[in-house]
């Protein structure tokens, strides 16, 4: 049995704890300096409180990294658990941390245990479309939100992702072609286009072209000389419009 198997057997759920006790165990979690013992009682009294009160202060967990890994693993697990234990009412506190949070691998995680399968799609684009295209020290939540929509063909997923194939960060633009390219609508090729017209990154040009390849979308005839001319090196247009060259390529699928 692991110490925060509790999660998993709460039955009744306490009366309601006041704002001045969620703040006292939110400072616990928040510190990376508190006790172990500490913190793991504050995640069991948050888990069984079952608020999006309780929800929020669970979240801050994942701002750090403790060591060894395995507690961190563990405790990070256990507040999972606890900000689902919390339900529809953990989302609004979830969308509120991923605008200002340095990684959203967690938060995701729990997303993916709350809401249904059906409805995912949207809550990952609702969170996505707090961001925009400019220059952020930290790009990284936006290329998880991309990344993990990949799994989503859906054309609203086209629509929101194409504009980040412009982002300030050449990161998110990388995975902005993946993810469009993984999503498998042709509707995407002007975008794709465009974005090959202006783009410095040689990987990011490779991707676009080899994706191009992969797919085999035509392309009209009135862009094909002008396309010609911006594929990388070892890229031509063939005379029934489709990208041939580089090398096959499973990364899209």
């Amino acid at each position: 049995m692991g110490i925060f198997d509790f999660l998993g057997k709460k039955t009744d759920r306490p009366p309601k704890a006041s704002d001045r006790e969620i703040a006292r165990l939110e400072r616990l979690l928040a510190n990376k300096l508190s006790q172990n013992f500490d913190r793991q009682e504050a995640i069991q009294e948050l888990g069984r409180m079952g608020t999006a009160a309780a929800a929020a202060a669970l979240l801050k967990r994942f701002d750090w990294v403790l060591d060894p890994s395995i507690t961190d693993q563990d405790e990070k697990e256990a507040c999972v658990q606890g900000i689902v234990a919390a339900g529809a009412d953990a989302l609004e506190p979830i969308r509120q941390y991923c605008k200002r949070a340095e990684s959203v691998t967690w938060p995701l995680k729990v997303l993916r245990a709350i809401v249904p399968e059906e409805d995912l799609a949207e809550e990952l684009l609702g969170i996505l479309d707090q961001f925009d295209t400019e220059y952020m020290r930290n790009p990284e939540p936006k290329i998880q939100l991309i990344q993990a929509l990949e799994a989503h063909a859906l054309d609203d997923v086209r629509v929101a992702v194409e504009p980040f194939l412009q982002d300030a960060s050449e990161p998110v633009r990388f995975t902005a072609v993946g993810t469009l390219f993984a999503v498998n609508d042709p509707q995407s090729l002007p975008a794709l286009l465009d974005a090959l017209e202006g783009e410095e990154s040689r990987r990011v040009q490779i991707r676009i072209a080899q994706g191009l390849v992969d797919r085999k979308w035509p392309i009209d005839p009135e862009a094909r000389a002008p396309l010609g001319k911006k594929l990388p090196q070892g890229y031509s247009v063939g005379a029934d419009g489709t990208v041939r060259g580089g090398q096959p390529s499973a990364s899209f699928g």
